[in-house]
């Protein structure tokens, strides 16, 4: 995980169907951390919400082929049910819910050591892509993480 550059996903541990699972770990270190918290640094809700919005994005460009890119949009039933700090590996889980009219809705969850974190259900809206610059990107993180 890179959160300076909003890489929030390390690697696919499985794509089955309309579901991923993708691990990541929280970065041991990071300037985020200097401010949230000082002496108790934890992993802010606002970033744990974007990891699941990434591994939601990463499902839906698989599903369609890396054709169109999908856009976070709304958030709705966000709960945190725990803290995770640096250091620690966790475990996203993403399954797509409902696809048409030009957006998706997917429910994500993200655990640590089998305890779950938190989880929300996504929208996120589906376009072409504004620039070749990004298609290209994120067909090349794609293979990266093994996607593409």
């Amino acid at each position: 995980m890179r959160l300076e550059y909003f890489q929030m996903i390390d690697r696919v541990a499985a794509l089955e169907g309309e579901a991923i699972t993708v691990e990541s770990t929280i970065p041991d270190a990071s300037p985020v951390f200097e401010g949230h918290f000082p002496g108790y640094p934890l992993m802010p809700g606002v970033l744990l919400v974007e990891t699941m919005a990434q591994a939601s994005g990463w499902l839906l460009l698989k599903l369609m082929n890396f054709e169109r890119m999908p856009f976070l949009m709304g958030v709705k039933e966000a709960k945190f049910r725990s803290f995770v700090g640096p250091a620690t590996p966790v475990t996203v889980h993403a399954q797509r819910l409902h696809d048409g009219s030009g957006y998706a809705v997917t429910k994500a969850r993200i655990e640590a050591g089998g305890k779950r974190i938190c989880d929300a259900e996504l929208t996120l809206r589906i376009m072409d892509f504004p620039a070749p610059e990004l298609a290209a990107a994120m067909r090349q993180r794609g293979q990266e993480l093994g996607l593409a």
